[in-house]
């Protein structure tokens, strides 16, 4: 049975003062410029509390008529890391070998990726990302979901802010096709894997390619209408 509508007033939302809102700004800017893609991760143990409530903060997110099509599949087994892994890197082989053409890998070039990803193993956590194409409704029968590409996107802009905020590293991780994480995370044919998320601390060693500093400016990215 359909819930039907039922307005309630706004709740927790507080205006600020203009000097305060460019200050926020301001300070959300700065913090989120030192966000920073990391491939070289320590094993150094993250609790899992952190990342329940970073979790918490990305279920937030707005999306399709509030069916929220998202799943998070946490890893922390070193064995199913493990296995993770060896099934990517089979994928990335294929992709650098050909598959992905020559004008993608030209575009890979100045990151300096390949095919070996010891980040699978090396980080605490990966937090593989499903988005539900259908799923069970309050009488546990399948509905559609919509707008789930973009649901899940902003889910995981906001999960990655919310690990960036807790003073942890990311990688977004999208080998192709991804179908084994469905298997190894148990996840129904329903659900699509669209990124694999890792995260925890980096490495003392670790580095990021000159190359992703380079930004292009407002005037590039925006237009005022």
């Amino acid at each position: 049975m359909a819930r039907e509508y039922q307005p309630i007033p706004l709740p927790d939302y507080e205006e600020l003062p203009l000097a305060e809102m460019r200050r926020r700004a301001a300070d959300f800017y700065a913090a989120i410029r030192r966000r920073h893609t990391v491939r070289d991760f320590s094993a150094r143990p993250v609790p899992r509390d952190i990342i329940e409530t970073c979790l918490r903060a990305a279920g937030t997110a707005p999306n399709g008529a509030n069916l929220q099509p998202w799943h998070f599949a946490v890893i922390g087994s070193p064995d199913l890391k493990q296995k993770i892994r060896f099934e990517a890197e089979r994928e990335e082989r294929e992709f650098y070998a050909g598959r992905a053409g020559q004008e993608w890998l030209e575009a890979l070039k100045p990151l300096g990726t390949d095919p070996a990803k010891p980040f699978l193993e090396d980080a605490p956590w990966l937090i593989a990302i499903f988005g539900a194409r259908r799923s069970a409704g309050p009488e546990g029968v399948l509905r559609k979901n919509y707008y789930v590409p973009e649901s899940v996107s902003i889910a995981t802009g906001i999960l990655i802010t919310a690990l960036h905020t807790a003073g942890l590293a990311t990688l977004t991780h999208t080998p192709s096709p991804m179908g084994f994480l469905n298997d190894i995370c148990r996840r129904p044919e329903t659900e699509k894997p669209y990124i694999l998320l890792v995260t925890g601390y980096p490495a003392e060693s670790a580095t990021i390619p000159a190359y992703a500093l380079d930004k292009r400016p407002l005037e590039e990215i925006a237009s005022f209408l």
